[in-house]
């Protein structure tokens, strides 16, 4: 190469560095807090049953009903929340979702009943419908396909991470029980639902719609920015521009589904009950709280490592089939012994499986999809392993629970998921992948 050749890469080297270090320190920390915040609201459901169900007379089939009719929601609103933000804006459509479902949370601590519980946990989900899904699009308006799964693993790692201080957080927030006149579970529903007001309202400043709205970018960064996205939007072929309801239908969008609904199914279903799996060792609040916690705090730490991987050796399909095999031999190994040491171990084995997943296989499926199809797509693809796992597998495993009195038992519908997910992305990327060959062949 010439002088001025090596030059001209280096430029291009130094202005890729600088605009994608803005891009992402501008964004990516507060999309990570404001996820955090959402899970937590989301979740901790899970820590306030402590003393929630007792008071409410829930047996653990109602609770697990009541937990999911927030999936229910979002299953309803998640696709047709997605369009409205890509008609309106991310400016607008995100601080719209992120008010209304921390009110919503508030009102948590107003029900009385089963019945008004039911009520408010379907609002909630329906405030909250599209949140995920909305950054997902989100970040693929703003980060090229190279550096996005160690992006999405990075804002995903709020979903441990919120475990991992929610959980502690509110076994603490539970040991305030009568401060002010008010029960504990009331505390923590009213304390952890007012930052999400207050960071909808941070959003509206934060957030550009596009890198050519993007003041904080020099001009020579927003055109570089926008030109590297366009070309790859451009390369998109695998599951092309077509209506809604086409997309829906698509075998593809299925399969993706059920590739994700595995890892959806673990994080969510232990979300809710592992405080009370854990809460049977006999132990306090407290102390199930921080118990709760190390699962999540190894998630947190390993699911960024995998992203990094998966981006470092630009490998999705095994990186996101592993993680799916792990979840189902973690379930398996609870046969074995369920002590409280080992109990910790195999929910530790199964959270790191369910959110190491995340960032290889959105990365997987954002690049399966053309850039029309990806809003309504991936909404669609969460929104289905969402009902699967907040729905069916919240409420089975509650009623096995109940039924059998087994915690291991009530886990095995997961490993059965999980195993056919990991075979299923084996299978769909090395089609994809053949079909993509066959392509290059017949156009050269």
């Amino acid at each position: 190469m010439t002088e001025q050749s090596l030059k001209h890469a280096a430029d291009s080297a130094a202005l890729e560095q600088e605009t994608m270090r803005r891009v992402i320190w501008r964004i990516l920390p507060f999309l990570i807090v404001s996820y955090l915040v959402s899970i937590i609201d989301r979740g901790n459901i899970g820590m306030a049953s402590l003393q929630m169900n007792q008071d409410l007379g829930l047996s653990k089939a109602a609770f697990g009903f009541a937990s999911s009719l927030y999936f229910v929601a979002y299953f309803l609103f998640e696709v047709p929340s997605n369009l409205a933000m890509q008609k309106v804006g991310a400016r607008l459509w995100i601080p719209r979702i992120m008010i209304s479902w921390g009110i919503v949370s508030m009102c948590m601590a107003l029900v009385q009943n089963s019945t008004s519980l039911y009520i408010v946990r379907f609002l909630l989900g329906a405030a909250e419908a599209g949140f995920f899904p909305g950054v997902v699009l989100y970040l693929t308006w703003w980060i090229p396909s190279r550096y996005r799964a160690r992006i999405i693993a990075s804002f995903m790692v709020a979903i441990p991470l919120a475990n991992f201080i929610g959980s502690p957080l509110s076994g603490l927030i539970l040991t305030l029980d009568g401060w002010l006149g008010l029960r504990g579970w009331h505390l923590l529903f009213i304390i952890e639902g007012l930052p999400a007001v207050l960071m909808g309202i941070a959003a509206f400043f934060v957030l550009s719609d596009r890198p050519h709205q993007a003041r904080w970018l020099s001009s020579e960064q927003r055109n570089w920015l926008e030109t590297t996205l366009r070309a790859e939007r451009e390369k998109r072929k695998h599951i092309a521009r077509v209506s809604t309801w086409q997309l829906l239908k698509h075998r593809h969008i299925w399969l993706m589904a059920l590739i994700y609904t595995g890892a959806s199914s673990a994080g969510t279903t232990l979300s809710v009950w592992s405080p009370q799996l854990l809460k049977s060792f006999h132990l306090d609040n407290l102390t199930t709280g921080l118990l709760n916690a190390i699962p999540y705090g190894l998630a947190s730490v390993l699911m960024i490592v995998w992203g990094r991987n998966s981006d470092r050796t630009n490998e999705r399909r095994w990186h996101t089939a592993l993680t799916l095999f792990m979840i189902a031999a973690g379930v398996l190994a609870a046969f074995i012994n369920l002590s409280l040491p080992a109990t910790v171990v195999i929910l530790s084995l199964i959270l790191v499986g369910a959110y190491a997943m995340k960032g290889p296989f959105w990365a997987l499926a954002a690049g399966w999809m053309d850039s029309s199809s990806a809003a309504a797509g991936l909404a669609a693809v969460g929104a289905i392993a969402n009902l699967i796992g907040g729905v069916v597998m919240v409420n089975a495993y509650g009623i096995i629970n109940q039924r059998t009195g087994s915690h291991t038992l009530a886990l095995l519908p997961l490993a059965a998921l999980c195993l056919a997910g990991g075979i299923a992305v084996l299978l769909m990327g090395r089609r994809l992948s053949e079909g993509r060959a066959s392509e290059t062949q017949t156009t050269h």
